[in-house]
């Protein structure tokens, strides 16, 4: 029977370790971006004999699913997970967590696997396969547990998400209760709807923190009067209703991250831009301003407010990145327009870890741009993802058939240009774009 062992050094105690790997999130922390998982039920956690997790894998065009078994945990230092159902003939997975001091361990995966067939068919390529997985596993083990040692000190908070659900809400909700942080989230239609400006102000009180992520998606279609009203009116109006019922309540948070865009600065070709610099003109500027004035309530009642100006948010499981995929791998990728617009991104692990960041740090107040270090034009981003995806990318967008096709919204996210540089003092994981999407496509 195949066997398959990974071992990497880990920035924490053995319990720790285990301790994150037994809490809420690990699962969708340890799940790779590129890989479409998803979970049908859970029952009980690692720590609970038979607990079981059923998950949906995609097989080429297909969905496999796929039941593991939790069974034989000794607490801080082992647990296993069997196959009971799914596409192998054996698998039974030993977690081990070997201590090294008081504060580093060893993090080994050991797998015990038979394929179907006697292992006719897909050796290597289920070889390749778990090479894959486990060094992204590892690493955004490894990184979360860094990032949570730096705060060790501080009191786990009660934390509420609105956009709870949604690409960056779902993965910062993961890594909070992971690090030990209690995550609430604000459910739509249930706590709160914008629309009939209603929110239940109790789910409001006895929080350490506020998240709000909660909006319309800019990019979902063609830009109509009606959909830029719905832009605006879900940022604006579902903004100033959180801070307003925060300012109201009689256990105020101490801390309100809003998101915001670096669509506040409008098409500014090569001007680096800080967050000392005016707003633009356009559409997403006037949002963008009216947004974040929308937060006035809650500042005025004395939390600390954060804006994030969040950039182009890298992640396979949505936003533009997604969208480049399938053109991509097809060989049918290329530059947008002439190339030369600037495109300021983050990846989706540094977006997280930037609000934390802002959570975390008292001094971090106002506007925050949440861009990387490093800026590309796009002609580079696209020459860069085609290496890393080892395609050819010589198909071009010209700009006038992005506009025929999107209109408005091309102009103000496909051809417009911002050169964005951030104060922040978080260590970014990912400043250079080609290793941050190789981490993110297993590449």
């Amino acid at each position: 029977m195949p066997n398959f062992v990974r071992s990497s050094p880990m920035p924490a105690s053995a319990e720790d370790v285990y301790a994150w790997h037994a809490r809420s999130g690990a699962f969708e922390r340890l799940s790779p971006p590129w890989q479409n998982v998803r979970v049908v039920s859970r029952t009980g956690g690692i720590e609970t004999p038979g607990s079981r997790v059923s998950v949906t894998v995609p097989v080429g065009p297909f969905r496999s699913h796929w039941v593991a078994e939790h069974h034989g945990a000794v607490s801080g230092r082992e647990f296993r997970d069997r196959q009971v159902e799914g596409p192998f003939a054996v698998w039974d997975h030993h977690h081990r967590f070997v201590p090294e001091s008081e504060s580093r361990s060893v993090l080994e995966d050991e797998i015990h696997y038979e394929l179907p067939l006697r292992g006719f068919l897909g050796g290597s390529y289920v070889r390749g396969e778990l090479e894959r997985l486990f060094a992204y596993r590892h690493e955004t083990t490894s990184n979360d547990l860094a990032a949570h040692g730096e705060y060790a000190e501080k009191h786990r908070m009660k934390i509420l998400i609105t956009g709870a659900s949604g690409l960056v809400g779902s993965q910062l909700g993961a890594f909070l209760t992971t690090g030990g942080h209690s995550v609430v989230p604000l459910r739509r239609g249930e706590d709160w709807d914008p629309q009939r400006e209603y929110v239940d102000g109790a789910a409001l009180e006895g929080l350490d923190a506020v998240v709000h992520l909660a909006g319309e998606n800019i990019a979902a279609g063609r830009w109509t009067d009606a959909t830029k009203e719905r832009i605006r009116s879900s940022r604006v109006a579902g903004t100033r209703l959180v801070s307003e019922a925060l300012a109201r309540a009689e256990s105020k948070p101490r801390v309100l991250v809003s998101a915001s865009a670096i669509g506040y600065y409008g098409d500014r070709g090569d001007e680096v831009l800080t967050e000392a610099s005016e707003s633009g003109e356009g559409f997403l500027a006037s949002v963008c301003r009216d947004w974040e004035a929308a937060t006035d309530a809650a500042s005025q009642a004395g939390i600390r407010v954060v804006h994030l100006r969040t950039g182009i948010v890298l992640s396979p499981k949505g936003g533009a990145l997604a969208k480049m995929l399938t053109p991509f791998r097809m060989g049918a990728g290329g530059v947008i327009g002439t190339g030369s617009q600037i495109m300021s991104w983050i990846a989706i692990d540094d977006l997280v870890g930037l609000v934390h960041h802002a959570l975390m740090e008292d001094d971090v107040v106002g506007p925050v741009n949440a861009v990387g270090p490093k800026p590309v034009s796009n002609r580079d981003f696209t020459k860069t993802l085609g290496r890393v995806l080892k395609r050819p990318t010589l198909l071009p967008l010209p700009s006038f058939a992005a506009k025929i096709a999107m209109g408005e919204m091309a102009d103000e996210l496909l051809l417009s240009s911002a050169r964005v540089a951030s104060k922040t003092s978080y260590e970014f994981l990912y400043p250079e774009l080609g290793p941050a999407l190789r981490h993110l496509l297993g590449r």
